[in-house]
């Protein structure tokens, strides 16, 4: 395609993300949050809520290359990739509906049956019922949404198109800071109702001003195999990170009975969870994208690792998200906890977005590389500046300073992966790369999660400034890992 496209194209062609970051904008740190305290005991908290987003994570992660293989292949009139989009876009409406009804089970006489069989409560069960269902819809659209940078925007302006696509993904902060006072005043169904407009609002916006030319002949490649084969690159991620967990679990009850000072056990165990979280990311995406991609997965080494770097980094960002409204409660004592939140990701926000621009436009001239490793080392020192504060000041500075990087990040860091990958397949193999989207909050938060409980039980608010020193190494490993990845520009 020769065609320049201008700002207008590039707005209308990232459109949904608006409506996507909409929903996790408020769904995983805001609204998620205040849902599980409410359920669930709060001293197992950070558990309940990493359970939660681990399970729904694992639908996303089967699902979203799924639904980009099948769009890549889709023969509909409106193109390849508009009717995924609109379909994920209306059942995303009915399942919010049943997260939003989830408030309404508390104390329903059917807690007995759930607390007997799976030790939750019955809001907790239809919470997790309904977030499952809504991973299921959202990344419908999400894997088909993901082919239409490669398949409408020329290469040498792929970085301002993901420039745009990464303000589309922050913009909704905004927005959040005042659904956190919504939801600090239990006003859920209409927080549910501002996330189901920003989906059908954003779709239609795509049907009506994105054009696809609709794909001619039915492919006759089988799609059994493929996902077959996505289906065991699930598998073995999960697998991978659920050992990693068992395996922080277990070395904590264990150097608990060994009479260690505090000092050694946070070091000794600390060491076990970046180990387990580093480690996790790179024998999953490894051997999983292999699994993944089949035969051609020896071409295809510089995506893989271009994905373990994505996920390093994306662990750390989005676990240091999920677990800020219980930092700022617990660690800080802020007395709105939700409300509070909003408007630390607004002040990240306004560092975020302009990086995010600059980012686009500076990696179609410089390259993609520089930017990418300049984020990961930035994000690691704001993360630093996280640890040693102790005051709402303090976290405003380390944020805007991880704001910076991650704005930095989305746009140059997707600009690399829409190079890496094969154009025929774009929409199959940014699917794949849902191994960092979906496996960010599975490894950051599943593992996270029960580590941030165990120290917190030890001494209030331990269990983040160790969490957090962990997300810094993670940090500084996603630069490192770009040594193997060679740009193809």
């Amino acid at each position: 395609m020769n065609k320049k496209l201008g700002w207008v194209d590039f707005i209308t062609i990232n459109s949904y993300w608006l409506g996507i970051n909409i929903s996790s904008g408020i769904i995983t740190p805001v609204l998620l949050p205040y849902l599980v305290v409410l359920f669930m005991p709060v001293e197992m908290k950070n558990t309940y809520l990493a359970t939660v987003r681990v399970v729904g994570l694992a639908m996303a992660m089967l699902v979203q290359p799924v639904a980009g293989l099948l769009s890549d292949r889709c023969t509909h009139p409106w193109g390849r990739r508009r009717p995924f989009i609109f379909w994920g876009a209306i059942l995303n409406v009915i399942f919010l509906a049943v997260i939003g009804a989830s408030s309404s089970f508390l104390g329903s006489p059917a807690d007995r049956f759930f607390q007997s069989l799976l030790g939750i409560t019955t809001a907790y069960a239809v919470l997790l019922a309904g977030i499952v269902l809504l991973q299921f819809s959202s990344n419908l659209a999400h894997g088909a949404l993901q082919g239409l940078i490669p398949d409408l925007v020329p290469e040498e302006q792929r970085g301002k198109a993901s420039g745009v696509k990464a303000v589309f993904e922050l913009l909704p902060i905004f927005l959040v800071i005042f659904v956190g006072a919504l939801v600090d005043a239990g006003r859920i169904w209409l927080t549910i109702a501002i996330i189901m407009a920003g989906f059908i609002i954003s779709m239609l916006v795509t049907q009506f001003f994105v054009y696809e030319t609709p794909l001619k002949g039915k492919s006759r490649q089988d799609v059994k195999e493929p996902i077959l084969r996505l289906v065991g690159l699930t598998a073995i991620f999960i697998a991978v990170t659920q050992f990693a967990v068992w395996l922080v679990k277990n070395a904590g009850n264990w150097l608990i009975t060994r009479s260690l000072q505090l000092p050694q056990q946070v070091l000794l165990i600390g060491i076990v969870g970046l180990i387990a979280m580093a480690g996790s990311i790179l024998l999953g995406v490894y051997f999983g994208a292999w699994v993944g991609i089949g035969r051609d997965a020896p071409q295809q080494k510089s995506f893989i690792w271009w994905v373990v770097n994505r996920l390093l980094f994306l662990a750390a960002i989005g676990s240091i998200q999920g677990f800020a409204q219980y930092y700022l409660k617990d660690v800080l004592q802020v007395p709105n906890p939700a409300t509070m939140t909003t408007l630390l990701s607004a002040v990240v926000a306004l560092f975020l977005i302009p990086s995010a621009l600059l980012g686009g436009n500076l990696a179609d001239k410089i390259g993609r590389r520089r930017l990418v490793a300049g984020s990961g080392l930035l994000a690691a020192l704001g993360t630093l500046l996280l640890l040693l504060g102790g005051s709402i000041p303090m976290v405003l500075v380390s944020g805007s300073i991880i704001g910076l990087a991650t704005g930095t990040f989305f746009a140059s860091n997707w600009a690399m992966g829409t190079d890496l990958a094969p154009k025929q397949d774009a929409g199959r193999y940014l699917g794949i790369s849902n191994l960092a989207g979906a496996g960010a909050g599975i490894v950051g938060a599943g593992i996270g999660g029960p580590l941030a409980d165990f120290f917190n039980q030890i001494q209030s608010g331990l269990g983040y400034l160790v969490i957090f020193s962990i997300y810094g190494g993670l940090f500084l490993l996603s630069t490192l890992t770009l040594t193997q990845v060679r740009e193809t520009k």
